[in-house]
């Protein structure tokens, strides 16, 4: 039997992991080249995309240095970060694949390896995949958080992604971000969308049933109450894969109801086994596997307590997992993906599927590095064609980068911090809160900061500034509360975003501690303690529950970047951090 050098390499690895290799010796043979070279296994490949949030252009993308796993899931994937995370998944460091997976030397080493993702370069992949393995022999999946975060996919309302998944070739879709346009946007994308868009657990509301406005949507069932299609059958290298989708569970909380007031929305891990075992007794399937985004700790829980899915392919958090998780429950065993975000990477499962069942799998998450992979010629036209009515704005310069601006972490990244200084400097406040997403790209220190660079932080249907007057106990329920849904010990309980960033405010929190008792010592930024009973002049954005009546919040960043010339940051805001040393999900920490 004969083996690939990219096999062969990988052996070697596995080698240096055990101790039997000299690391250095693994890192001289590694060649960039070897990165898309994934020999061809089994009858089935499978590949998956997921929180895109609309990056049609290559990107530079700094993975987080905390990312904190607390109870049962301290020290497991998806919480390891920097060198544990490489020495977890025997990554050597130093290279490129760790450039890929971790903050480590991040600005050196985006200067060597370049930037990431881009739809021209993705399609390249794809197709270079997808022809390896045959006609008929493969499935692209995508998990959502597609068609959000961008400008052109906010004045488009996600139709430019639309387009370029059509040209990507996507085969089966569920959605978040997706339900953050109005209602009636959201079903016709679904409409031009040439794949399939699927979701177990969204329902039509029982008082909306009778005078629902889309009865003409194929995807709405009367019968079930389910708004989309719980799941599509296709049949792959000989084999009928069935593609269940898990939508968001908590779109309706995290993100204004207002835009989607007839649907709801749930974890329903209940209607997820009815599913599955629907389709094993009826419809047969050789292949069960979840396209999701619930989060990856809620993935996890969701395979031990459904049985019957082969692969969950999950999304939401953003977390590059170079290997699946093995999950046992009653049916046997369940592989848990994350595919990371914004088109760096592109998930490929090849399985053996023989006599109805999955007998092996081989898994590579590869990352899309835009050096190193041609432009489609076809989607890079397109991508030129959709933003060329908005060339001018996004190219627009506002401000230089002193430093690395980059978001996705648990707590304030650089460019964060310019977000909630705009909001102080701008409505003259003494505290600015913002919300913990995890999309957002990173703008190398020295480069220009553009408009287009500002829409990707901040680019979303609900975008309004506010400055009002809040109480010290006020401020701190509000933190209490998203770091609860960041620490809860029960993945069922956490929404799956990073704490909320704030300006001109520090204070100590400690995850491990009760809810409710996580932040203390708040003071502001000269050292004043900030009182329960105090009132205090807050700014900030992205309100869920009523529409704020402020401006844009691009507006209020591009306003203060341009008053700024070079921007370096005066004051990160990070909490001091108690009770986590030691803990692999966190690195390089400032204060702790």
């Amino acid at each position: 039997m004969t083996i690939s050098r990219r096999e062969f390499v990988r052996l070697l690895g596995i080698a240096g992991a055990a101790g039997l290799l000299p690391r250095s010796v693994f890192a001289a043979m590694r060649q960039p080249s070897d990165l898309y070279e994934v020999p061809k296994f089994g009858n089935v490949s499978l590949l998956h995309i997921t929180d895109v949030h609309a990056q049609l252009n290559p990107i530079y993308f700094r993975e987080p240095n905390v990312n904190l796993g607390i109870g049962s899931a301290l020290g497991k994937p998806p919480h390891l970060v920097g060198d544990a995370l490489l020495k977890h998944f025997g990554i050597p460091p130093g290279g490129i694949e760790a450039h890929a997976f971790t903050y480590l030397d991040f600005d050196s080493a985006a200067a060597k390896y370049g930037k990431v993702g881009g739809f021209a370069h993705l399609k390249t992949l794809v197709k270079r995949v997808r022809d390896s393995r045959g006609p008929g022999n493969s499935l692209l999946l995508d998990g959502g958080d597609t068609w959000q975060g961008s400008g052109t996919a906010y004045w488009t309302r996600g139709r430019d992604m639309v387009g370029a998944c059509n040209l990507l070739g996507v085969d089966v879709m569920t959605g978040h971000w997706e339900f953050t346009y109005l209602d009636k946007e959201v079903i016709a994308n679904i409409g031009e969308f040439k794949g399939d868009f699927v979701a177990q657990n969204v329902r039509v509301k029982d008082d909306a049933m009778f005078d629902y406005k889309f009865q003409d949507f194929p995807g709405f069932n009367a019968d079930t109450g389910l708004a989309f299609k719980p799941y599509t059958i296709k049949t792959v290298g000989g084999a009928r894969v069935a593609v269940v989708g898990q939508a968001f569970p908590y779109t309706p909380i995290a993100n204004p109801q207002r835009f989607i007031p007839d649907w709801t929305f749930g974890i329903n891990d209940a209607d997820m086994q009815k599913v599955v075992d629907g389709l094993r007794s009826k419809e047969k399937p050789d292949v069960v596997v979840v396209i999701s985004h619930n989060g990856m700790d809620v993935d996890l829980k969701m395979a031990e307590r459904v049985s019957g899915i082969d692969v969950i392919f999950g999304g939401h958090t953003h977390d590059g997992m170079p290997a699946p998780t093995i999950v046992k429950n009653a049916g046997g065993q369940t592989l848990v993906t994350n595919a990371g975000s914004n088109g760096k990477f592109l998930g490929v499962m090849d399985l053996d599927v023989k006599d109805g069942k999955v007998r092996d799998f081989r898994y590579r998450l590869l990352p899309v590095f835009s050096n190193l992979l041609p432009a489609d010629a076809e989607m890079q036209a397109y991508i030129e064609k959709v933003r060329a009515p908005y060339k001018a704005q996004l190219e627009q310069k506002l401000a230089t980068a002193g430093e690395l601006l980059y978001r996705r972490g648990n707590f304030n990244g650089t460019f964060d911090q310019v977000i909630c200084d705009a909001l102080r400097v701008v409505n003259g406040a003494q505290v600015s809160l913002s919300p913990g997403f995890r999309w957002g790209t990173t703008v190398l220190s020295g480069q220009d900061i553009t408009m287009d660079n500002v829409m990707d932080q901040t680019c979303i249907t609900y975008p309004e500034t506010y400055r009002r007057e809040m109480t010290g106990e006020e401020i701190k329920t509000i933190l209490e509360d998203v770091c609860d849904n960041l620490f809860n010990k029960d993945p069922y309980y956490q929404q799956g975003g990073d704490m909320v960033r704030v300006g001109g405010l520090d204070y100590v929190c400690d995850p491990l501690a009760d809810a409710g008792k996580r932040i203390s010592a708040m003071t502001l930024d000269d050292g004043t303690a900030v009182e329960a009973g105090k009132k205090y002049v807050v700014a900030g954005w992205a309100t869920v529950g009523s529409q704020s009546p402020g401006e844009p919040i691009w507006d209020t960043v591009a306003e203060y970047l341009k008053s700024q010339g070079t921007v370096k940051i005066k004051k990160l805001n990070t909490p001091k951090l108690v009770n986590v040393a030691g803990n692999p999900g966190i690195s390089g920490y400032p204060r702790m």
